[in-house]
Formats: C-alpha cells, structure tokens, sequence
C-alpha cells in the first residue's frame, strides 16, 4: 500500500538517519530501514570479463565471463564486451560532481519538483559517505590516474576544498583534479592549473579547465584549444583522452544559446573541429550534468562525446578505462558500499520520479568499446 506524505521523515540507514522533505509517494518498505527495490533486477554494468546486477541493495558480480559473448545471469540476457587486441597497459580511474559541503539533495533553484533529501544533524555528510566509499573502491582497483573532473564543492569554500583534498589524498600521487563550476562561483582560483597532461603506458591524458569564473556554463579558451591543438600533433603513437568538467554542445543543434549549460556554443564548435583534425584523439569525457550519455558527432566519427553521472547521489557513479594495445574500454561502476547504496537507493527519486532513467542512462551510455585501432579491431 503507498501513502503520501508532505512532512519530513526519517529513513535509519548506517550513514545516518536520511531525512526526506517534500511530498513523495512512499511504498511499503521491503525491509527494516531499506528503501523499495526496483520492480526488476538492474544490469549496471558490463565489462569485457564480467557484469554487475543491483537489486535495491544487494550487490551481484558475476566474474570471470568470457569477452564478446551472450551470457545469461539471473535470468538478465546481455552480451559482454569485446576486447581490445593486445596487452593491457593502463587503467584510469574517474569521478566529477563529487559536491563535498553540499547538504540539500534534489533542489534545483528555480523548480520545486522534490523531494529534497538530507542526512539527520549530527550523521555523515554525505558526500562524505559517497566520496569516501568512490575512494575505496577505486584504491582497491591500483589505478596508474584517477582524474577528479570538477565540482569539488559546493560553494567553493576553503574548508570545502579542504574536505575534498583529505578524503582524496588517499589516492596518492595517481591523483589529478581540476575545478568545476560550483568552485569558482565567487572567482576562486584553486584546482584551476589546467590545461595539463599526465603520460601513462599506452595513453596520454589531456585535462582541460572548462571553467567561466563566476558563471554556470562552461567555456574553452583559446589558450587551452592551442595548448590540445600542440599536445595532440606530437609524434606520439599512444590515444588521447581528453577530461574537462562541462559538456559540449553539439554541432547543429537548433538551438544555439550563448548561456548554454554545458560549454558554450562557438567554443564547442571550436573543439569538435580540433578533435576532427588530430585522429590521435579518441575520447572526450565530462561530468556537470550528473547522468551517464554518449554521443558522437559527424565531424568526429566514432570518437565518444562522454558524460558520467555524479558521485553525491543516485546513481553514485565513477568510470574506469581499461587501455589495452588495439583499444579502450569505459567500465561504469556504481558505488556500492551498504551506506552509499542505501542513500543512492533514496535519491533515484529526486525530481518527482523523473531522475532516475535521466541519470543512469543506458547500458550503451555506460560501458562501451572506443579508440579501436582500424588494423586491430577488436
């Protein structure tokens, strides 16, 4: 049976009592302190030697699974991903939108769509609860990079920043961030070193500072376009992978705003066409609008334009790369902590119901094949 309820309620979890503030349907619970699980079992992800089930939240791996092939797994069909020819040479980890200091989960200024969520006073934040599960996850993976791609904060104080360095420093010296957004609202400077590269075995790393001080959308100036443009015409056989926080427009859309929120406009144009004329470019990848989407473009062929959902809520997300010799894997991951999930679980519901299928996207948005090299396909 479901109820309505327009007051705040409490939801116990580990990370903390979970407030939620607004109306909401909310369903019998499938269990003490567990939010309802989906109606179906959830295929999150594939790889070329494994897949992940969610079902509210348990947690299923199913391992060892030959690449390329039909498996069927608690009664899911799917086929696994193709391998790259050749060895494998590196593996990069991602997170973005990771908001430490935030508190209100589900409000957008202007919309009163709710419900808004947040934890009980005196509970884990959680972005720490999120964050600090992402670290554990990717540490457990030895990543040679983990790139932070912005919205370290949420108002870009300097405690907030603090927050974010202590909980990431884990990672050592494989870690690599640049600003979002939400950390120069006010001309803050920190986290804004890019444009820079980081060398890797198989595949270089390109980041960007997508950032307009003071601004929600995002720019690439012309400075940090001749600084690719150089990187990118180096003899130099490794793929680049470029990493900035906001999103491009895409070429010949109908509408062409100048306060688009991703990048604007002609600064977008200016990139595809960069990307089209340096082939040694393979992948561009983003954050800032908290959803898993891929996109391609006519003028750059099979490159990936790539957005990864948030770490702070529903999904609660980071991505992995697996470069092998003849190609590039992106492996999406979900959190997966009993607390990450447990909040996760409650925020798939943000914005009356509409966030989840926004969010997660598709299987194809999440794990996907790309750079594969023409003389090796895979």
């Amino acid at each position: 049976m479901a109820a309505t309820g327009a007051a705040r309620s409490w939801l116990g979890s580990g990370a903390g009592q979970l407030a939620l503030v607004g109306t909401v349907v909310l369903a019998e619970p499938a269990g003490r302190g567990r939010p309802p699980s989906p109606d179906v079992i959830e295929l999150t992800s594939v790889a070329d030697d494994g897949a992940v089930f969610h079902d509210g939240l348990k947690v299923l791996h199913r391992d060892e699974l030959a690449p390329d092939t039909e498996h069927t797994c608690d009664g899911v069909t799917f086929r696994t991903l193709a391998r790259p020819p050749g060895a494998r040479l590196a593996t990069i980890a991602t997170v973005n939108d990771v908001h430490f200091g935030e508190t209100e989960c589900g409000v957008i200024e202007g919309l009163e769509l709710g419900p808004v969520f947040s934890v009980e006073p005196g509970a884990m934040p959680y972005p720490e609860v999120m964050n600090r599960a992402a670290v554990a996850e990717i540490a457990a993976l030895g990543a040679d990079a983990v790139v932070v791609k912005g919205d370290l904060t949420r108002d870009g104080t300097d405690d907030e920043y603090a927050a974010f360095l202590d909980c990431y420093r884990a990672l050592g010296d494989a870690l690599h961030h640049v600003r979002g957004n939400h950390d120069a609202y006010r001309g803050q400077t920190y986290a804004s070193d890019a444009p820079f590269s980081v060398e890797l075995d198989g595949v270089r790393l390109a980041v960007l500072d997508t950032v307009r001080p003071f601004h929600e959308n995002g720019q690439v100036r012309a400075d940090q376009l001749a600084w690719l443009d150089d990187y990118a015409s180096a003899r130099d056989d490794r793929p680049i992978l470029v990493f900035g926080h906001h999103h491009v427009w895409a070429p010949g859309s109908k509408s062409r705003e100048a306060t688009y929120f991703g990048i604007n406009p002609d600064d977008s144009e200016r990139l595809v066409e960069l990307v089209a004329r340096r082939p040694a470019v393979v992948g561009y990848f983003a954050g800032h609008t908290h959803r898993n989407r891929v996109r391609r473009f006519a003028a750059t062929g099979d490159v990936p334009w790539v957005e990864v959902a948030c770490v702070k809520d529903f999904p609660g997300a980071w991505a992995e790369y697996r470069v092998f010799e003849g190609g590039i894997l992106q492996v999406f991951h979900r959190i997966s902590t009993p607390d990450a999930l447990a909040w996760t679980e409650l925020t798939r519901h943000m914005f009356a119901g509409t966030y989840e299928a926004y969010a997660m996207g598709t299987l194809a948005d999440r794990s996907f094949a790309f750079g594969l090299s023409p003389e090796k396909p895979a």
